[in-house]
């Protein structure tokens, strides 16, 4: 993988960036990483120049509106684009074994006959447990699960050039479980829902949600090289990269990212 493209940044409900969501690029092939909560997942491809008939993969983190929704559309078009005989190849679609039932029944109940009729065929939704590898591009890919106390929730490590690891940490808080998968990674995308100083305005611990010194207090513990910090809050959005910069400095030496949406980012 040459460089992550971020196409959101936000979390659930914000309303000044798009939900957090990303691809891996390889060459002028992609691999997207959730959706976003809707349709303007396909304006955010669209910005980043990336067509539906190059992307041959995906990931879904978990079932929550925020994730899963826009993959719905990618899948509709992808599909539109098959139908037309404008895609080579089969869509894989990975996530773990409760999400895929269901995401597969949404489908079904959501499209036209002739896209949903290529679920198995061409469209594959295929479940991943915990430290299952699959070869993507020709990179290898860990999915491990997050231990989330809320909806069942993975992630995953990816083997890059040069023998680096990155890591994707989903929305959840880290877990002891995960220090295998997560500790020495050269990239560790990880949430921060606000700043610590604003934690009683934003209630993150309620959410299950982590804060910027949190993060990085993380990421320092697992000896970690750069950190990309995103799912965050956008109401001061003009000074986020500044503010959260700030204060995870304080807690994180290494190199630290907090990007808008649709920065390119070189790994």
């Amino acid at each position: 993988m040459k460089n992550l493209i971020v196409l959101g940044t936000g979390h659930a409900v914000v309303t000044q960036c798009y939900n957090t969501c990303f691809v891996l690029v390889d060459k002028d092939n992609y691999v997207l990483v959730d959706g976003g909560g809707g349709n303007g997942i396909l304006s955010q491809l669209q910005k980043a120049n990336i067509p539906y008939d190059k992307i041959h993969h995906a990931f879904i983190s978990h079932c929550h509106t925020d994730h899963l929704l826009g993959m719905v559309w990618v899948i509709r078009m992808i599909g539109s684009t098959m139908v037309a005989g404008k895609y080579e190849g089969d869509f894989n679609l990975y996530c773990h074994d409760e999400l895929a039932s269901g995401l597969h029944s949404l489908v079904e109940i959501t499209m036209d006959k002739k896209i949903a009729d290529l679920i198995g065929r061409r469209i594959h939704i295929i479940s991943v447990a915990d430290g299952q590898q699959a070869d993507l591009l020709g990179h290898t890919f860990t999915f491990f699960d997050l231990h989330s106390t809320k909806a069942k929730q993975f992630g995953f490590t990816l083997h890059l050039d040069g023998n680096k690891k990155l890591t994707f940490m989903g929305d959840e808080p880290y877990n002891s479980l995960c220090e295998k998968y997560a500790e020495n990674s050269d990239w560790l995308l990880c949430e921060a829902f606000c700043l610590y100083e604003e934690r009683e305005l934003f209630k993150p611990y309620e959410k299950h949600h982590s804060t910027v010194k949190d993060a990085c207090e993380l990421a320092t513990l697992l000896n970690v090289k750069n950190l990309i910090l995103w799912h965050t809050e956008d109401k001061n959005i003009e000074k986020r990269k500044i503010l959260y910069t700030i204060e995870g400095k304080q807690y994180f030496k290494g190199n630290l990212l907090v990007p808008d949406d649709l920065d390119v980012i070189e790994l």
